[in-house]
């Protein structure tokens, strides 16, 4: 499920992101993708790829990854993300909800640490990367 508000665009600085048409209230549900989930050693070698960019961490005790379907993977890094994804595990998905409201024409973001507020730096922020 993905609403129909959404949509792909060029950003200044970032390749594409995931941008809405419409004004976007705070709990809105913007996206419910499937998931295909990875092993420990598939991820191994998706870190080598440009694929290491798009994957996210599944079930971290597992050591397992997912590729998102949908927009997920277009959403773009903030640390003060205007939406939150969160995995279900039972159901193979990842949701994405408005945790600050947007405006039409805004780009929608999330933390890829997962909370949206989290300052910790992710992978391409850190020193020596």
């Amino acid at each position: 499920m993905v609403l129909p508000c959404l949509y792909i665009g060029p950003t200044e600085n970032m390749g594409r992101g995931v941008f809405t048409d419409e004004d976007l209230a705070l709990g809105t549900i913007i996206e419910i993708a499937p998931v295909i989930v990875m092993s420990a050693a598939d991820r191994e070698h998706l870190d080598k790829t440009l694929l290491h960019d798009y994957i996210f961490i599944w079930n971290p005790p597992s050591g397992q990854c997912c590729m998102a379907l949908g927009y997920v993977p277009i959403y773009n890094h903030s640390y003060e993300a205007n939406c939150l994804y969160e995995m279900d595990y039972d159901d193979e998905t990842i949701k994405v909800t408005v945790v600050k409201e947007v405006k039409a024409g805004e780009q929608l973001f999330i933390n890829y640490n997962g909370d949206p507020d989290e300052k910790e730096p992710v992978w391409f922020h850190k020193e020596g990367s």
